[in-house]
């Protein structure tokens, strides 16, 4: 089961999506976290923030629309109040981190170099560049490029690029990080959207728009997971819409080295294991000795990007 993301080896391909398993404390008296693959922690900035005013969540059919804000104690509180918990189990905790500015991003890979416990970072490039007139940094190769070369140069931590999905062409992104040095991508991030209360014709959520996640995105998930795996020479985690073995298995056969479970988290807080269970019952059911046969056997004739 084991699998290797741009050197770090994890013992098997499950692992938590930001934002959705807090930082592990909150979910650790209803599973087992010494078997899951790796934490990512909830997202991470320099400074604190209190996020949005609610309401901040919203359910939608097959899936969540949800606008906290990346609310957050900031680095400093981080690594001194919740990264001590993650040395009581022997999972690597990979930080998901964030930020309005280049400079955000390379003081947050400096801080994070130095903390004990953190085996790699995941980095969130789907927030506004705030000196470049509110450019999403994820929307645009160049400043994607500029963000993982910067993070590349500071750290020697395993740097996972988180994409976003509301672009125009997801490839020509994954491919600009690549060569920005990362040694992963994870995608996707989630999808733009809004719910409107029909009898107050109010939007339902406080900032109008929020990220969409769960069942309703795996689709186009899977169809960018595929893609941009076999665009882009890096391993690639995916990530969307994944709540039981069949849809891990789904990201794995079209590319994926690893995956990510979020929203599913909120129904079930043991699936992770049960995709655990499931992938293994898998491939011992197929007779397949390494989950790694499994990543990319997807036969098929199609054009990607």
């Amino acid at each position: 089961m084991r699998v290797d993301i741009g050197g770090l080896i994890i013992k098997n391909p499950v692992m938590t999506a930001s934002g959705t398993f807090g930082y592990g404390k909150e979910y650790a008296p209803y599973l087992d976290i010494q078997r899951l693959g790796a934490i990512i922690t909830k997202g991470t900035s320099l400074e604190p923030r209190a996020g949005n005013k609610p309401p901040r969540i919203m359910e939608t059919p097959c899936g969540m629309l949800n606008a906290i804000g990346l609310e957050n104690p900031g680095i400093r509180a981080f690594i001194k109040e919740k990264l001590p918990f993650f040395t009581e189990f022997d999972v690597p905790v990979i930080v998901n981190i964030f930020g309005e500015t280049i400079d955000e991003f390379k003081k947050l890979s400096e801080l994070l170099s130095e903390a004990k416990g953190v085996k790699g970072l995941e980095v969130n490039i789907s927030c506004p560049n705030v000196k470049m007139g509110g450019i999403i940094f994820g929307s645009d190769p160049d400043m994607a490029h500029a963000v993982t070369k910067e993070v590349r140069r500071l750290t020697d931590l395993p740097i996972i690029i988180k994409l976003t999905p509301n672009v125009t062409n997801i490839c020509s992104i994954a491919e600009s990080v690549e060569k920005g040095g990362a040694d992963a991508v994870s995608l996707i991030n989630t999808l733009t959207g809004m719910s409107v209360d029909i009898e107050q014709r109010t939007p339902h959520l406080a900032n109008v728009t929020g990220g969409l996640s769960g069942p309703a995105i795996k689709p186009i998930a899977l169809r960018m997971v595929w893609q941009v795996a076999k665009t882009v020479k890096i391993p690639v985690i995916g990530v969307g819409g994944i709540a039981n073995a069949r849809d891990a298995l789904e990201f794995l056969i079209v590319g994926a080295r690893a995956v990510q479970v979020g929203t599913a988290n909120f129904i079930n807080p043991r699936v992770t294991i049960d995709i655990i269970d499931g992938i293994e019952e898998y491939l011992k059911r197929h007779n397949m000795a390494d989950v790694n046969d499994l990543i990319g056997a997807l036969h098929e004739e199609g054009k990607t990007c």
